[in-house]
C-alpha cells in the first residue's frame, strides 16, 4: 500500500510529500487482559501467532518468567515472525520483594522492551504479567504509561496480568477481564 504521494512541479529542489488521509497507517491499540489470578491467556497467544502468521513481526515479553537462560540478548524465535523473551534468570519471580538479581534482570528486560518498541520493529508486542511487575515495584506504572503514549502509532500492545493498575486501564483501548473463579 502506498502511504505517500510525490508532488512535482515546485521550484524546491526536493519534492514535497503529501500524506493522504486514506493511505495512512492504521493506529495500533492498547489491549489489557486481566483476571483475579495469574494465568496464561490463550487468546493473547492466538493473537500473537495469528499476527506473526500474517507476516507482521510479533514479540512476547515475559517479565516474571525465567528458567530458560534467555534474557534480551537470547530471544527464542517461534517461527519466522514471532520472538519470545523471558528474564535472564534461572527461576521465576513469584512475589515481592524480589532479589537484587531479579530486579536487575527485569530492569534490563524493560529497557530492551522500550528500545524495540520505540524502533517500531514489531507490529504486536505482548507484555505478559506486566501488572505484577508494576505491583512488585519492578517497573514504574508511569514509565509504562509513557511508553504506551509515545510508541510508534502502528504498534498494537497487549498488557496481561492480575491487579492491573488503574493508570494502565485508563490508557487502554480495550479491557478484557476474565472472571472465572476456580475456588467455587
Amino acid at each position: 500500500m502506498v502511504s505517500q504521494l510525490k508532488v512535482t512541479g515546485f521550484a524546491s529542489s526536493s519534492p514535497a510529500v503529501l500524506r493522504h488521509p486514506l493511505l495512512q497507517t492504521i493506529e495500533g491499540t492498547v489491549q489489557v487482559y486481566t483476571s483475579i489470578h495469574r494465568s496464561f491467556f490463550t487468546n493473547v497467544m492466538v493473537q500473537a501467532l495469528r499476527t506473526a502468521e500474517q507476516g507482521k513481526p510479533a514479540l512476547i515479553v515475559q517479565f516474571l518468567k525465567g528458567g530458560m537462560d534467555q534474557g534480551p540478548n537470547q530471544p527464542m524465535q517461534l517461527g519466522q515472525n514471532l520472538d519470545w523473551i523471558r528474564c535472564a534468570l534461572p527461576y521465576c519471580i513469584h512475589e515481592a520483594p524480589a532479589s537484587p538479581e531479579a530486579r536487575q534482570a527485569v530492569a534490563d528486560l524493560w529497557q530492551h522492551t522500550q528500545a524495540v518498541v520505540n524502533k517500531g520493529r514489531y507490529g504486536l508486542v505482548v507484555l505478559d504479567e506486566l501488572s505484577l511487575a508494576v505491583h512488585y515495584g519492578l517497573i514504574a506504572a508511569d514509565d509504562v504509561v509513557d511508553l504506551l503514549r509515545h510508541r510508534p502509532p502502528q504498534i498494537d500492545i497487549i498488557l496481561t496480568g492480575p491487579e492491573m493498575p488503574e493508570a494502565l486501564l485508563t490508557v487502554a483501548d480495550q479491557v478484557t477481564e476474565f472472571r472465572r473463579n476456580f475456588s467455587a
